[in-house]
Order: structure tokens, then sequence, then C-alpha cells
């Protein structure tokens, strides 16, 4: 249930035998309340005359008469007072009592009055209070009964309003926790997100988007080990664009770079999500192909040769492809080695030429 829902009773889980234990505690008892009940008639006769004096001495308090601020503010405030001081001696002490005396804290926390100022509030009631029974109750013995109720009337009062008081830190405290448990998960994923991304660039090449020489030696290390253990084969393709250094001469560095991105888009649309497409160096590129053998590895290489024919038909890669498993597996150099040989037989011959 939302605290909106529930009474300031039900949050501080305070029930009718733990009210009754709260005035045991003070010796706090019904002889005592009807006592005070008794003077409820000259309480109100003189209700006027405590409340002036109480906010006469409380608005010489600099720090008060800033928190009260405004004369409707000191009206509601003296309304307020009038209440009170008239529940002091109602005779009525239930729940709803209890529930009014920790609003009152809560309100006053709320608004910004500190503790001190509180109880300073309070011993001032007391002082203007038990001046006006001095005045109104002539015999000595009641008089002294009825201070003595007051006072611990007063004090379980006080440990009610610091009750929410308390309550309302420590919903304070948990809040700032939560957001800031919330705000340390949010900075957490954003580191994450802000490494993998710093990894990824560091393992991208910028111009084709394809993976870096780096990455691509660690990447077929891990797959190649991984194809031992599972017994499957691995195929690596290994190409370049024929005569580029003659596109760089003839049509300058920007078209070579528009070609080799082309190269780079024509890789990623026809490659699998499990393959590694890589920039090798300058105009050469290398694919790591996972549980791939050759004629599968050779129908891919034909999907990018389509696609970058089509958009470039004056020019033509060569590409070779190296199959290793199940027999025998080849580490990384051998590998790249038997693809790069097999790459320039292709090139012996004009056109688009694939050599297993």
């Amino acid at each position: 249930m939302k605290r909106t829902e529930q009474t300031l009773l039900e949050q501080m889980k305070i029930s009718d035998v733990e009210i009754l234990h709260r005035m045991q505690l003070l010796n706090l008892n019904n002889d005592e309340l009807n006592l005070l009940s008794s003077h409820k008639i000259l309480i109100e006769d003189n209700i006027d005359i405590i409340v002036d004096e109480f906010y006469e001495k409380q608005t010489e308090i600099d720090e008060i008469s800033l928190l009260i601020g405004d004369a409707d503010t000191l009206r509601r405030l003296r309304s307020a007072q009038r209440k009170y001081v008239m529940d002091l001696f109602s005779g009525n002490y239930d729940s709803e009592y209890v529930n009014n005396r920790l609003r009152i804290g809560m309100v006053h926390k709320r608004i910004g009055v500190e503790p001190k100022l509180y109880l300073s509030a309070i011993r001032t009631l007391k002082y203007v209070i038990t001046k006006s029974l001095k005045r109104i109750i002539t015999k000595s013995e009641t008089l002294e009964s009825t201070l003595d109720a007051l006072d611990k009337l007063l004090y379980f009062d006080t440990t009610l309003v610091f009750d929410t008081y308390i309550d309302c830190l420590v919903g304070e405290i948990e809040n700032a926790k939560n957001k800031t448990e919330v705000y340390a998960k949010s900075l957490e994923e954003k580191v994450a997100e802000r490494t993998l991304q710093l990894e990824e660039q560091a393992q991208k090449d910028p111009l084709t988007n394809l993976y870096n020489q780096r990455a691509m030696q660690e990447f077929l290390r891990r797959d190649i080990s991984i194809s031992k253990r599972r017994q499957v084969k691995l195929s690596l393709v290994y190409f370049d664009v024929d005569k580029f250094k003659d596109i760089n001469d003839t049509f300058g560095h920007i078209k070579g770079d528009e070609v080799l991105k082309n190269i780079g888009q024509a890789v990623l649309n026809n490659v699998r999500d499990t393959d590694i497409p890589c920039r090798y160096g300058g105009d050469e590129f290398c694919i790591i192909l996972p549980e791939c053998n050759s004629d599968e590895a050779m129908i891919i290489c034909e999907k990018i040769i389509k696609e970058f024919g089509e958009r470039y038909p004056d020019y033509s890669l060569s590409i070779g492809i190296a199959e290793t498993g199940l027999d025998e597996y080849l580490n990384s150099e051998e590998l790249i080695k038997k693809a790069d040989k097999n790459m320039y037989s292709a090139k012996k011959e004009s056109g688009f030429q694939i050599r297993v």
C-alpha cells in the first residue's frame, strides 16, 4: 500500500496498545488526564491570553520570525495553536489525538523547523500555560497535580513529534540512497556502454567499419581453437583489389577510399552473423568463416563479387580461400599464408578470380 493511502498511525505502526504503553512509560494515567480535562472551560476562557503571549515571545526570536514570514501565516498558526492548547485539555487522548501530534511533527519537519526551535517553542508554551494555570487554580495541591500531568502530556506529545521527525529523516535518507543507487547503476551502465564502444572502436577500421588486423588476429586464433574443440571446419577468405595502385594514381586517394569503403559494405551485406569481416591492411581484406567449408565460402565470395561488380564493373577482386580441419588444424599464421598464396594464384588470371 502507498504511503499516501495510510494514516500516520499506520505508517508509524502505532496502535492503541502502543499509545497506552507510551503513557505508562511516562506514568501518565487516566486520573491525571481527567484532571487536565476538568480545566477545559478555564483554559478556554483564557485561550486568547495564552496564544497572544506565546506568539509575542516566539516572534522575538529572529529564526522563528523568518520561518513564520508574514501576517497571514501567523494568523493560521495562531488558529492551529488555539486548537492544540484546547486539545491538551480536551479529555480525548485517543488515536485521533496521537495522529494529530504526528502530523504536527511532519509539518514542522517539512517547513524546516529544527528540533531545537520546536523544543524552545514547547518550553515557551509550557511556561505560558503554567502561568495561566497558576492564576486560575487556587488550590496548591490541584495546581501541582495539574502541572505534573501537563508536563507528562507535553513529553508524550514531544515523543510523537520527534518520531515523525526521525521517520521523515529516515525517509529522506532512504530516498537519497535509492537515487544514489539508480544514479550509480545508470553511471555503471554508461561506463560499460562507453567502454564497449571504445573497445569496438579500437577493433574497427574507421573507413570500412570492418575489424582491423589486430582484432582479426585475436579472433582467428580464438575461432581456430573453438573449431578444433568442436571438430568443425573453418575457412579464411583473403582478397584484394586488382591494380588498386592504378586507381589511386589515376583518380586519387579519395576515389581509392570510396572503393575500399564500398568493398566493406559489400562484405557486410553478404556475410553471416557469425562471420568476422576484416580489413587486413591497404586494399587487402580477410573474412573469418567459422563452421564453414571452402564450398560454402565460395558461395559467400560470389555474392560479394556480384555486388561489387555491379557497382564497379571496371574493377576486379582476386580471392583466395583456405580451409582448415577436420584432419588437421592449421594455426593462424599458417592459415593466413595459405589463403594469401591462393589469392596470388588467382591474381595470375584477369577478372574476378577465386582460388581454393
